[in-house]
């Protein structure tokens, strides 16, 4: 029973010391008072810092029209970086950033730089020295550039072409960073050739091996413009990819002089076809020519290439353009006489044809025998040479002419 009585006298003791207790806080504790008693209590329990002072991001979280000059940046001022994560969203498409942590663990470095009209997302985890772990999330948006540009290619995608085609690419807009348009796009075929680049003017790249293309040579043109500031404030547009083969050789030899055009198939004689050229006060020019496009018939109009109204023939047949300036070898049936004998045309190359066109004439035969990307070479005209900007003229130049007219050199 004494025992009992002990244990119950200690008991109250040790209850009334802790009423004491609450009572002497109750007192030290006001409404308006600091509720911890001034202590620290931070110190005690070890509240981790905010994210923001653990984990820094440049640029900031809902930074908008971040250029691409601008680094990203990913640290912590101490401790380690655990995990990073960025994404990129453009054109509907998220993909991850490359990148990777510094080796004291205190930096994260892209592998890559900002692209433009682009969000990023970024999720960061680090833990500090104390061994509290923090995480941050934040996103910004790169600058919209006003305005762009793209490139149009020659030839088309998944196009058989003759040896003599030459890539070109011709420009929506002016460039004036050539160098950096120019390392934007890759021309490499299989198997491996030496293909330069050459400039005309400010608004075309073209590309070309030293000689013909061998058939067969499988052909990959990249164009890579996204982001590659062309001129002041103007920005590429494309990322793509086109290829092409070349098939068969054929070059056919217009001599002006015996009105004769000589058919070569890999290097053979394949047919002798009688032609009439340009007259003589308006001549066919010289030099090698590169077929660019086929049309089974087309329109002629005098005044759409500088001339008056000399002729205008609605239905001209087996058209194939030369340049841009508007020389064809295509079907002749209204002098039929002509080929083979005299030069009456104003600068084209005529075969004999008939209205409507027909294959069995020597018109119809070397349409239904070329490709796009085949040469014509004309001899013995009182013309000068073909200029290698007209058209796909390129051949008419020089190798170590051709390469000093590349901007990347």
């Amino acid at each position: 029973m004494r025992h009992v009585q002990r244990r119950a006298r200690r008991a109250g003791a040790a209850l009334a010391a802790v009423l004491t207790w609450a009572g002497l806080l109750a007192g030290a504790v006001g409404c308006d008072a600091d509720p911890t008693g001034g202590i620290d209590v931070g110190g005690l329990f070890g509240k981790p810092p905010a994210a923001e002072d653990v984990i820094r991001i440049s640029p900031g979280d809902a930074t908008k029209g971040v250029r691409t000059q601008d680094p990203l940046r990913i640290r912590v001022t101490s401790g380690r970086l655990e995990s990073v994560k960025v994404v990129k969203s453009q054109d509907a498409q998220r993909t991850p950033v490359p990148g990777r942590v510094s080796s004291d663990g205190l930096r994260w470095e892209p592998g890559e730089k900002l692209a433009l009209a682009a969000e990023y997302t970024v999720d960061v985890v680090a833990s500090d020295e104390g061994g509290h772990r923090s995480a941050r999330h934040a996103t910004f948006t790169t600058y919209v550039p006003p305005e762009r540009f793209i490139g149009y290619v020659t030839p088309e995608n998944r196009s058989t072409v003759g040896t003599g085609m030459i890539v070109s690419v011709a420009f929506s807009r002016e460039i004036e960073n050539r160098a950096a348009v120019e390392r934007a796009v890759r021309v490499t075929a299989k198997p491996a050739v030496e293909i330069r680049p050459h400039w005309f003017g400010k608004d075309r790249l073209d590309f070309r091996p030293r000689d013909y293309w061998k058939p067969g040579t499988q052909v990959t043109v990249e164009v890579r413009l996204r982001d590659v500031e062309g001129a002041r404030g103007v920005y590429g547009l494309q990322y793509r990819t086109t290829s092409f083969t070349i098939g068969r050789s054929q070059v056919s030899l217009v001599d002006a002089a015996k009105h004769t055009m000589q058919v070569r198939r890999d290097g053979q004689l394949l047919a002798t076809v009688p032609i009439t050229a340009g007259a003589p006060k308006t001549t066919t020019y010289n030099g090698k020519m590169v077929v660019l496009e086929m049309l089974d018939v087309t329109r002629m109009n005098g005044s759409t290439v500088g001339f008056g109204g000399e002729y205008d023939i609605p239905d001209v047949p087996h058209a194939m353009r030369l340049t841009d300036s508007g020389t064809f070898l295509h079907g002749n049936y209204w002098s039929p006489d002509a080929p083979g004998s005299v030069n009456v045309s104003h600068g084209c190359v005529g075969l004999r044809d008939v209205k409507g066109g027909s294959p069995d004439t020597p018109a119809g035969w070397f349409y239904d025998r070329s490709l796009i990307g085949d040469v014509i070479e004309v001899v013995h005209s009182n013309d000068k040479t073909v200029s290698p900007g007209n058209g796909l003229g390129g051949w008419n130049m020089g190798w170590k002419e051709w390469k000093a007219g590349g901007a990347d050199k």
